[in-house]
């Protein structure tokens, strides 16, 4: 078995007035990666190059160890985007018989367990439903053929916190056999802080870091102190600063070993958001 699920190599798409460039990382067999960004930073044109919706300028990317344009030939993803894709003609038992004619292991039981599990009327037209309704659909469909790996496109974005945390369940019982995975694009970090294992992150095309997700949670920090103050924290013991109207504030990679060093100044926790808004928003030493 391989380790990786997906594994992605200097990866390069030039566009223009943007480049995705030199991207890698590796989504691990059995776990859920959050790949986060702001709008634009070069999340979905990845995923694109993953599904060989678009063609890649450079670099590699293997599906289960194969490269992703023969997996994609045989193989089986399941892939959610933003909105759902399916004609708002269709009700939900229609989708079940067209599914069965495209995919070959199509889950008639499953499709229609998770349709009484969260209530989606079988006969019922598509455009009837609400947001929710419809996100949940589109995910059933996803994961009733069976896919090795699911790869989720802001699927969880405009959702209310009740349904996003329905579906972040249903992710979670996805992976449980420790064979499936997920890519996860959002930005929407507080769903990543609960059921990723790993983050990467991606601003301007380019990758930022790529970390296990706990160790982030647990170690990272932020330093606060007064603007007069900033020149007694040594650049050594920061990653990234940002200044605020009253205060500085600096980014830590161990707040543990800051505290004890810079005692009389405030550190706080960090969350994956104030990661993310450091890297994109900070200032560089």
């Amino acid at each position: 078995m391989n380790a990786n699920s997906i594994s992605v190599h200097n990866l390069r798409k030039r566009f223009p007035g943007f480049l995705l460039d030199d991207i890698s990382f590796q989504v691990p067999c059995g776990r859920i990666v959050g790949f986060i960004g702001e709008n634009g930073a070069g999340k979905s044109t990845t995923i694109k190059l993953i599904l060989n919706q678009l063609r890649r300028d450079g670099g590699s990317i293997e599906i289960l160890g194969e490269d992703n344009t023969k997996y994609l030939q045989h193989g089986s993803i399941g892939v959610v985007f933003d909105e759902c894709k399916f004609h708002d003609v269709l009700n939900a038992q229609d989708l079940g018989e067209i599914m069965s004619g495209i995919y070959n292991t199509w889950d008639q039981t499953l499709y229609t367990q998770y349709l009484k599990q969260f209530g989606i009327p079988p006969a019922q037209r598509i455009k009837e439903l609400s947001k929710g309704m419809k996100m949940k659909l589109s995910i059933i469909c996803a994961i009733s053929h069976h896919p090795d790996i699911l790869i989720l496109d802001e699927a969880t974005t405009g959702l209310d916190p009740v349904v996003r945390d329905e579906i972040l369940d249903l992710f979670l019982d996805f992976i449980q056999d420790e064979k499936h995975s997920i890519l996860f694009s959002t930005y929407i970090t507080s769903d990543i802080q609960k059921i990723a294992d790993y983050v990467v992150l991606i601003h301007n095309g380019k990758l930022i870091f790529e970390e296990q997700k706990d160790e982030m949670i647990y170690n990272y920090g932020i330093i606060r102190c007064k603007k007069a103050d900033f020149n007694q924290i040594n650049p050594d013991d920061y990653l990234i600063s940002r200044e605020t109207t009253l205060s500085m504030e600096c980014l830590v990679r161990d707040r543990e070993a800051v505290r004890k060093k810079y005692s009389n100044f405030i550190v706080d926790n960090a969350s994956i958001e104030d990661i993310m808004l450091f890297y994109i928003k900070g200032d560089s030493k």
